[in-house]
């Protein structure tokens, strides 16, 4: 990203293209980006699998994970959103998904989602940026 993108998710900026480098958009686009986010899961912060941490200024999705109890799983580089819609979908759907991964929790499902997850990434799907 250039320096002068607004301090908001990727998502919802009003002409991407002007803010992305060419090198960002190839890192996006085959998430490498998402690689440093190994060093969290050695440190014991994050996981393979769960929701994806929220921006500190999506108050609604806090909230939402807050009273559906899904604020108690630790973060993930991936997660049943994430291979559903990804940033497509609602808040109130990603929440509902994180909800269900909640009550489905099982090393068969999390590969399942790793599976799906790699997928996703190698045709592109869901990727918009």
């Amino acid at each position: 990203m250039k320096k002068n993108k607004p301090n908001v998710a990727t998502h919802l900026l009003i002409n991407l293209e002007q803010y992305l480098l060419k090198i960002g958009s190839f890192i996006r686009k085959t998430c490498l980006d998402e690689l440093s986010n190994l060093i969290n899961i050695i440190k014991g912060e994050m996981v393979f699998v769960g929701p994806r941490p929220a921006l500190y200024n999506q108050d609604d999705l806090m909230a939402l994970r807050v009273s559906t109890g899904v604020d108690k799983l630790k973060p993930g580089i991936t997660g049943w959103a994430q291979v559903n819609g990804r940033d497509g979908i609602s808040i109130e759907r990603k929440v509902q998904l994180e909800q269900e991964y909640l009550y489905k929790k099982s090393f068969l499902f999390d590969i399942k989602i790793l599976i799906k997850t790699f997928t996703n990434v190698l045709f592109s799907k869901g990727v918009s940026h």
